[in-house]
């Protein structure tokens, strides 16, 4: 199979390699999902596509429109709001065309094939015509530039593609005032870069409440720039912040993440959770996400994150298991050895370490 756009964007020779290896895994899944639906009459229909998701729908940094969060080289571009309304890109001819392919069995794209949101209709069934606007939830881009390279993101590939890096807050400010028309229930303040890295994060988060005050706003970061109290001060205008720290030194986590700083990400999230609780406020909730790879999912290495994550007094810790890169798939979570830890969900485990926050985490 040739290589594709994604894995030629991408310099990191090791990154290139995963993502050459990834390349390959979609191209075959598509195959086989395609010959599954030939088999068993059963086609497939996507929920976003459907206007049901809470994830997945993204406006990027440059205001296209994605139908996924794993968009690296622009195929599930749908369209641009520069020049469409957002009604006009989600029910356009773009959009409209990949409900069909998935009606008749085919993948759209490749991405299609590890997308929580891709479902099997029952044999001989038809998905119902699109009617209605996403509501549940969607992701907002601010920018696509990162001040990390981690080995399972291609987000070179989707630099390269956007015609804007960075969203400016004029612009932010319309694509705030879209979700409140909407009427979105969740905003993901996050896709391929890093939220903080923006010059203007902190107008934008207020901006954003402002305009959206009773949605669930969540950020993803890799806490390294969330560095400052005005920045801090920002956040309190979330409703959730993740951190993404694989691990509990920075040898263990610049197998993955290169160019981050475990000791930066930690005092992070401990100065965060200081800012909140010393103003007596619960929000933003503070999730420590660790992504689960064989070289930090040692025992030893859990336990002490999690007494780690205690003493810093963030609200939840999770254990993600991924399957990027391939070569760094944690056997223990797979063979169940993480059973009893915490307790089960999406994410993977969680161990919740402030009860009274347990229904507003999911």
């Amino acid at each position: 199979m040739a290589t594709t756009p994604t894995s030629r964007a991408i310099k990191n020779p090791k990154t290139r390699f995963n993502w050459r290896v990834s390349d390959c895994v979609r191209w075959t899944m598509s195959h086989w999902l395609e010959l599954k639906a030939k088999i068993t009459g059963r086609k497939y229909y996507c929920n976003a596509l459907a206007g049901e998701s809470e994830y997945n729908i993204t406006i990027n940094s440059d205001l296209t429109v994605s139908c996924n969060c794993q968009d690296y080289d622009g195929s599930g571009h749908l369209g641009d709001l520069r020049k469409n309304s957002f009604e006009e890109v989600f029910f356009g001819p773009v959009a409209q065309k990949f409900r069909d392919d998935l009606a008749k069995g085919k993948m759209p794209i490749p991405t299609c094939t590890r997308c929580g949101d891709l479902k099997r209709l029952p044999r001989g069934d038809s998905p119902q015509p699109a009617s209605r606007l996403p509501y549940r939830g969607m992701l907002l881009e601010n920018t696509v530039i990162c001040n990390v390279d981690c080995i399972g993101c291609a987000r070179e590939g989707a630099a390269n593609v956007r015609v804007g890096k960075t969203m400016p807050l004029a612009e932010l400010g319309q694509m705030a005032d879209l979700a409140a028309r909407l009427g979105m229930q969740r905003i993901f303040y996050l896709n391929l870069g890093e939220p903080f890295l923006s010059p203007t994060i902190c107008q934008e988060l207020p901006l954003l409440r402002s305009k959206n005050p009773g949605a669930y706003i969540r950020v993803s970061t890799n806490g390294i720039l969330l560095n400052t109290d005005a920045k801090r001060e920002a956040a309190l205008n979330l409703s959730d912040i993740q951190f993404s720290v694989h691990g509990i030194s920075d040898e263990m986590c610049e197998k993955y993440m290169m160019r981050g700083s475990f000791e930066k990400a930690f005092d992070a999230m401990r100065q965060m959770a200081a800012y909140r609780d010393a103003r007596g406020l619960k929000m933003p909730i503070l999730e420590w996400k660790y992504l689960l790879f064989n070289w930090n999912d040692h025992p030893k290495t859990i336990a002490r994150a999690i007494e780690m994550a205690k003493e810093i007094k963030v609200d939840i810790i999770s254990f993600w298991p991924t399957g990027n890169p391939f070569y760094g798939i944690s056997w223990r979570y797979r063979l169940g050895l993480f059973n009893n830890l915490g307790v089960k969900s999406w994410k993977g485990r969680e161990v919740i370490l402030r009860p009274d926050i347990a229904a507003a985490a999911k």
